[in-house]
């Protein structure tokens, strides 16, 4: 008889809950609004890269609703940055909103607020 594998409580307790992305994508005004619930790593990162493509799109303005985002690695911190210069060569602009402290701390510390955008709340985001 097979012996069923045992996980270690740290596997469980990622088993259990596991971390994930949300990505919502509306339109206000003209600007792509892209709120993202959840992490933003390796394993996630293609859903929001594929929401933030501006293929074909002529001055794009994105605003990335952040307020409910728990968690962000260097592979979201490239994905920022690489969304910010196709956003900005198609003449376009690239806004992050309410930002959690956890998830600004990192924007701070690798200087991506020195040059994306930041606004404290997705309504100071969206205003002209």
């Amino acid at each position: 008889m097979a012996e069923t594998p045992r996980l270690k409580p740290e596997q469980a307790e990622q088993a259990q809950q596991p971390g994930g992305l949300s990505i919502a994508v509306t339109a206000t005004g003209g600007i792509r609004v892209v709120t993202v619930t959840g992490e933003i790593d390796h394993h996630t990162g293609d859903h929001l890269r594929q929401a933030l493509d501006v293929t074909d799109t002529k001055l794009p303005r994105i605003v990335i609703d952040l307020r409910q985002v728990t968690f962000l690695d260097s592979s979201g911190i490239n994905i920022l940055i690489t969304a910010h210069q196709h956003v900005t060569a198609a003449g376009g602009w690239l806004r992050l909103a309410g930002p959690t402290p956890s998830v600004l701390r990192v924007l701070q510390l690798v200087g991506v607020d020195q040059f994306i955008d930041c606004r404290d709340t997705l309504r100071h985001a969206l205003a002209p």
